[in-house]
Parts: structure tokens; C-alpha cells; sequence
């Protein structure tokens, strides 16, 4: 159980060193000089150590199959790498890189251009750099890997722990910070992580794209103020209106019935008055009926 988990140890580590040349490679053919990539201060960079050994401990089955090892090395590479971004962001709100401007990216976090790579190098370990590690390191002795584990490890830790100290000082630096213009924003960033000493410096250059999200954070809640107050505004216009013609439906209502009052009113004064028209007529026949009665009498 022990010698298999330094032979994993030690396959996390190797590949922790060769991205950091792969990392260091790329940034000095970019800007023609030595960059120390990663956010340890070690030669390593953990994100590729892990995606070593997830590689050679999820992917031996596909080893009979050269493409679905291929696509499936994309695919936990890619999924390493997101969620890695992801988790940076949220503990020290800060960005370390972004594929934004990059064709088929997914959020900034990861695109095509490091997919296909991230497959030919799980194609690359699986069937050329893993067979020989691990004859090397079954060559060693048992004492020899526990030292040099154990050397490894101390040393890891030590680091792992000094540069967690360094960035919980770029969080503190980035989460006061409140402006409006991206550029000014990230100017602050590392104005701030350069004050602090060679270690912040070190981060700097390996990060030189650092961006603070506090910006991106605050047109969110402006944005989501504005739009609260815009429906509060826009619900009220509807309520008034809705109000104003209710208001004048009634209106309109209280006038026509009373219109229709005061026609059957009338109608009524009509009637009544034909009725006493009629009651007189009959009356004066019934009276000039008895006037000649009387005379014949």
C-alpha cells in the first residue's frame, strides 16, 4: 500500500515538474524571458501533477483504444482545469488565467486551444512517459523512495503552505478594490501583490493577466439593482395606470347609468303625463255625458 502511494506521489511530482517546463517553455518563447510559472515557488505546478495521475488512475482501461483515451483525456483534463480556475476564483477572488478573447471557450476558463494538447498529452503519458517512469522508479529501493518521498513531500507542504500565505494577501489586496475600469482594476492588483516583496512579485510574473473580479461582482448587483428598481417602476406605472382606468371606467359608468336614469325618468314623466292627459279627456266626457243627461231630465 505504502510503495503504491509513492509511486503515485512521485508521478504527481514529475508531472508537477515537467508542466512547470512545458508552463515556463511557452511564457519564455512568449515573451523572451524567464517567467517562474505556477503560483508555487517551486519548479511545479500542481494542476498538471494531478491531471497526471487522474489520467494514469481513470484512463488505463482506454489504453487499448487510442481515441476514446484520446477524447477521454480531453475531457478530464478540461474538467480539471475548469473546476481548478473555478475554485481559485472563489478563494481568492482573483482570475489567474482567461481564454475569453480565445476562440470555443468555455467561460474563460478553458477553450480548444489547450483541449487538444491536454488529449495528445494524455495519449503521450499513457503509452510512452508511464511505462518508463515506472520501471525507474520500481528500480528504486524501498529506502530510497521513502527518502526521497519524504524530502519531496517536506518540501511540497513547506511551499504549498508559504504560498497560500502569499495569495490570502493578494485576496486581502483584491477585495477592498471597487472601481469601474477593468485596466485600473487589475492595475491596483498588481501594484498591490508587487509592494509586498519578491513572493508577490514572483506571483505577479506568473500571473501577469491577473484579474479581479470585485469589478465584474459589482456591475452584477448594479445591474440587478437597476433592474429591481426599473420592475418597481415599470409595476407602478402599470398600477397607476391601471388605477386611472379603473377610475375612468367608473366614471364612464356613473355617467351612462345616469344617463339611463334621467331617459326611464322620462320616459316615466311622459307616460304619467299622457295618462293625466287621457284622465282629463275622459273625465270632461264623463262630465259633458252627465251635463246632458240632466238637461233631458
Amino acid at each position: 500500500m505504502l510503495a503504491r502511494l509513492e509511486l503515485y506521489f512521485l508521478l504527481f511530482f514529475t508531472y508537477a515538474v515537467v508542466g512547470w517546463c512545458m508552463e515556463v517553455t511557452c511564457k519564455l518563447i512568449q515573451f523572451r524571458r524567464f517567467i517562474n510559472r505556477g503560483f508555487l515557488i517551486g519548479p511545479y505546478c500542481p494542476i498538471y501533477g494531478v491531471g497526471g495521475v487522474a489520467i494514469t488512475l481513470l484512463l488505463a482501461r482506454y489504453v487499448g483504444d487510442p481515441p476514446a483515451l484520446f477524447c477521454m483525456s480531453m475531457i478530464v483534463c478540461s474538467i480539471l482545469e475548469y473546476f481548478t480556475s473555478w475554485i481559485m476564483e472563489k478563494l481568492f477572488h482573483a482570475r489567474w488565467w482567461d481564454y475569453s478573447t480565445k476562440k470555443f471557450n468555455l467561460n474563460g476558463r478553458i477553450c480548444l486551444n489547450t483541449m487538444v494538447p491536454f488529449g495528445l498529452l494524455g495519449v503521450v503519458i499513457m503509452y510512452a512517459i508511464n511505462p518508463a517512469l515506472m520501471r525507474l522508479i520500481e528500480r528504486l529501493g524501498p529506502m530510497a523512495r521513502n527518502v526521497l518521498c519524504a524530502v519531496l513531500a517536506a518540501g511540497f507542504l513547506t511551499d504549498l503552505v508559504f504560498s497560500t500565505f502569499v495569495l490570502a494577501h493578494v485576496r486581502a489586496d483584491a477585495s477592498p478594490l471597487d472601481r469601474d475600469n477593468t485596466e485600473e482594476m487589475s492595475a491596483r492588483v498588481r501594484a498591490a501583490i508587487a509592494s509586498r516583496g519578491w513572493a508577490h512579485r514572483r506571483l505577479l510574473d506568473a500571473f501577469p493577466q491577473v484579474r479581479h473580479i470585485g469589478r465584474v461582482l459589482k456591475e452584477n448587483v448594479t445591474e440587478l439593482k437597476d433592474a429591481v428598481a426599473e420592475g418597481t417602476q415599470a409595476a407602478r406605472d402599470r398600477l397607476t395606470e391601471g388605477t386611472q382606468a379603473a377610475r375612468d371606467k367608473l366614471t364612464e359608468s356613473a355617467a351612462e347609468a345616469r344617463e339611463r336614469m334621467e331617459a326611464e325618468l322620462k320616459k316615466l314623466e311622459d307616460a304619467h303625463a299622457r295618462a293625466e292627459a287621457e284622465f282629463q279627456r275622459r273625465r270632461q266626457e264623463l262630465q259633458d255625458a252627465l251635463g246632458s243627461m240632466r238637461r233631458e231630465d
